[in-house]
This record gives C-alpha cells, sequence and structure tokens, in this order.
C-alpha cells in the first residue's frame, strides 16, 4: 500500500527521523492558514508547496513550487490543487492533485553549504536480507546514478539475526563525506529510519533527497513509503490511511469482491485460476503476437457470479480485443466452469463483443469442451496451449 508524502513523514516522525515539517491543505484557504502555523513554529518566511500524488517526479511535471509570501502561498497552492499532473511516474493523462503538502523551508542559509543525499531501504531479494541502499548524489533519479555513475551507489545489508549495528550507520555516514555533528546526526537518522523501516512493516522507504542543512542537521526533505500489504492485519492505523482515488478504479473494485486483478497496457483479456498459470497465459499471449491486457486470478470457486463478475472488469478496459480463460481444474471441476461461462455470457450478452477462447484442462475437461462447444455462443475452446495460442493469434489479428 502507497502513502502519500505527508503520510510517509508521519510514521518516519514517529520513530524519531528527523523530517523537513509539513502541513497537508485541501485549499488555498487551509494553504495559507497552513503556512501561517509553521511560520509562527518554525520561523520560516518562505514555503515549498508540494502536490500530494503517488508518483515521484512531481517537481518535473510543475507539482513542487517555492513561495516567497503568503500571496504565492495561495496562488501557487490554487494552481495545484484540481491540476492534472503528468510526471514521468504517471499515466499518460496523469493525476489529479486533491491536495498539497506546506513544508517549511530548510534551505535557508548558513556558514557552511547544504548536500542532498539518497537513502532507501528495502529488501534485497536476492539474499532475503533488508539493504540499505544509499547515494551522495540526492536529488537525482536514482536509475540515471545507476546509469552513468554506478560508482557513487553504496549499499549495506541488514543481517535479521543481529538487525542494524552501531557501525553500519557509522559507515553510512562515512561513506557519504561527513564529518563532526553531520556525522553523528547521520549516524542516527539511518538508526531510525531503519528502525521505522522495520517496525512499520514496510516493503520500501525512499528517501529523496536527505538534506544535510547549512546548520549540519538531517532532514527527510521527502518521503516514498510502501507498506506491505500482507501485514496491514498489524497495522490498522496505517490501513486507514488508504487513499483509494490514488488507485485503478478497476483494481479497487476487484478487490472488493475478492478477485486479484492488475492492470496492463495490452489488448488481451487474461480470466485464469492460480498465479502461475496466469505468468504463463501471459506469455503465451506473447507468443501469439499479443499483449496481456491484465492480470485476473479467479482463485479456486470459477463459479458462474465469479466468473461473470470477471469479465465485467476485464470489458471495462476498452483496449481489450478478445478474452483468454485459461483455467486448470483441480479441486474444481473444468464442467462447472464450462457451466459458468455459459451462464455469464449468457446474462451478460451484448455487453461482450470480443471474441472469447477458453481453454480449460483438468477434471472432466472433455465435458467442459462439449458444454462450450454446443453453447451457441461466440466461445471457441482449446485444448493444448499452442492450439489457444493460435486462436489468440486469430482473434487479434
Amino acid at each position: 500500500m502507497n502513502l502519500h508524502e505527508y503520510q510517509g513523514k508521519e510514521i518516519l516522525a514517529s520513530f524519531g527521523v528527523a523530517i523537513q515539517r509539513g502541513i497537508v491543505a485541501q485549499t488555498a484557504e487551509e494553504a495559507v492558514t497552513a503556512a501561517e502555523t509553521l511560520t509562527k513554529e518554525t520561523g520560516t518566511g518562505w514555503h515549498v508547496i508540494k502536490a500530494q500524488i503517488h508518483a515521484g517526479g512531481r517537481g518535473k511535471g510543475g507539482g513542487v513550487k517555492l513561495a516567497k509570501n503568503l500571496d504565492e502561498v495561495s496562488t501557487i497552492a490554487g494552481q495545484i490543487i484540481g491540476m492534472q499532473l503528468i510526471t514521468p511516474q504517471t499515466p499518460p493523462q496523469g493525476k489529479p492533485v486533491h491536495q498539497v503538502l506546506i513544508c517549511e523551508d530548510v534551505y535557508y542559509p548558513g556558514a557552511s553549504e547544504t548536500s542532498e543525499f539518497y537513502v532507501s531501504v528495502l529488501l534485497n531479494r536476492a539474499t532475503g536480507r533488508n539493504m540499505i541502499m544509499y547515494s551522495t548524489e540526492g536529488g537525482m533519479d536514482i536509475e540515471t546514478v545507476a546509469e552513468e555513475t554506478p560508482h557513487l551507489i553504496f549499499t549495506e545489508e541488514i543481517d535479521p539475526a543481529t538487525g542494524m549495528l552501531p557501525f553500519q550507520a557509522r559507515k553510512v555516514a562515512f561513506n557519504l563525506g561527513l564529518s563532526g555533528q553531520a556525522f553523528k546526526e547521520m549516524t542516527k537518522f539511518i538508526t531510525a529510519l531503519y528502525t521505522a523501516y522495520d517496525k512499520s512493516d514496510s516493503s520500501l522507504f525512499e528517501i529523496n533527497p536527505v538534506l544535510k542543512t547549512s546548520d549540519d542537521r538531517i532532514l527527510a526533505v521527502d518521503a516514498k513509503v510502501s507498506i506491505d500489504d500482507n501485514a496491514l492485519f498489524r497495522h490498522k492505523d496505517y490501513l486507514a490511511l488508504r487513499d483509494i482515488r490514488e488507485e485503478n478504479a478497476i483494481e479497487v473494485e476487484a478487490g472488493e469482491v475478492g478477485l486479484n486483478y492488475v492492470d496492463l497496457d495490452g489488448n488481451v483479456g487474461c480470466m485464469v485460476n492460480g498465479a502461475g498459470l496466469a505468468m504463463a497465459t501471459m506469455d503465451l499471449i506473447k507468443q501469439a503476437g499479443g499483449d496481456p491486457a491484465n492480470f485476473l486470478d479467479v482463485g479456486g470457486t470459477a463459479d458462474a457470479a465469479r466468473v461473470e463478475t470477471a469479465f465485467r472488469l476485464i470489458l471495462k478496459d476498452p483496449n481489450v480485443k478478445a478474452i483468454l480463460v485459461n483455467i486448470f481444474g483441480g479441486i474444481v471441476r473444468c464442467d462447472r466452469v464450462a457451466q459458468g461461462i455459459v451462464d455469464a455470457y449468457t446474462n451478460l450478452g451484448d455487453a461482450i463483443n470480443v471474441p472469447i477462447i477458453v481453454r480449460l484442462q483438468g477434471t472432466n475437461a472433455d465435458i467442459a469442451k462439449e458444454l462450450i462447444d454446443s453453447s451457441g455462443l461466440n466461445v471457441l475452446s482449446a485444448t493444448a496451449f499452442q492450439e489457444a495460442a493460435d486462436k489468440v493469434q486469430e482473434a487479434i489479428g
């Protein structure tokens, strides 16, 4: 589950991570009030206005701007709230901005220069250990840094048996080139950051940039936080932070009825049972010259009602030119699935305007094929994988 920046910062702060302070606002008037509050609390005269959407690169799309007085706070907030923000990480049409974060200005002048760093905490799937990834090149896309200057990216793996040890936090600060008070502050920052990641059951913390201020404070200026969905039962308070406005509407609807659905960019809808078979089916579609339009796992209870719901979800995508149903009947009987497909097709009627290819294998597969073939509906049955691939190719031209 992804969080907004302001929500991620709230979690960080609850574990003692130093953050750039801010107040969320949903109107220009609320933005001015927030700026006035921050001025009283921090003394800041300038404020940073940040669009709150679940995507990075907001500044590149005009979603992060500096306001030097309250009039500019009102004007800029009014411009950003309600805009369709397009960034490298949004769909082509962008995402609507419903709220902004009014932040204190932490790039204030001082005796020494400020520095920006990149720090993230995530799971290294190759080793099964958590890992801190960090770089001196903060404020840049980490992909660009990895491609152009890979020697500037450092990693520190954490042994789950011991947790993060003090020397590892010191090593991070040393590799970032810090000394004196800034070195001490960074070790505290890294220690608190890892604790927050571990205790919140997150799958990703990405702080870009981590700022060393001119007076040697270390602050999280941004925060991209993703909570592991499988751990949300332990964090009911985090579950309340979910903003479904930022999620794919079809995926949300599928989740509400217990279907595993992931929206993709292709032209062939997939209905399968089991994640492994789903991956094989998507490979099959690619080999046939198509592109999967979705990942949809109906699970082990592919009855008529569930199949009908799955069809409705797939058909909401206007790019779908054909639907491939690929079900293995182990616990569930293929003839029951076939009857479910026939019943669902009959109920949907004219709503189904694309060809459907059905491959059913397993228990009572022969009876299932006979049911499909004798239904009189525009449903093509297949037995072998290659046969299904050929019929998909024929359906999409």
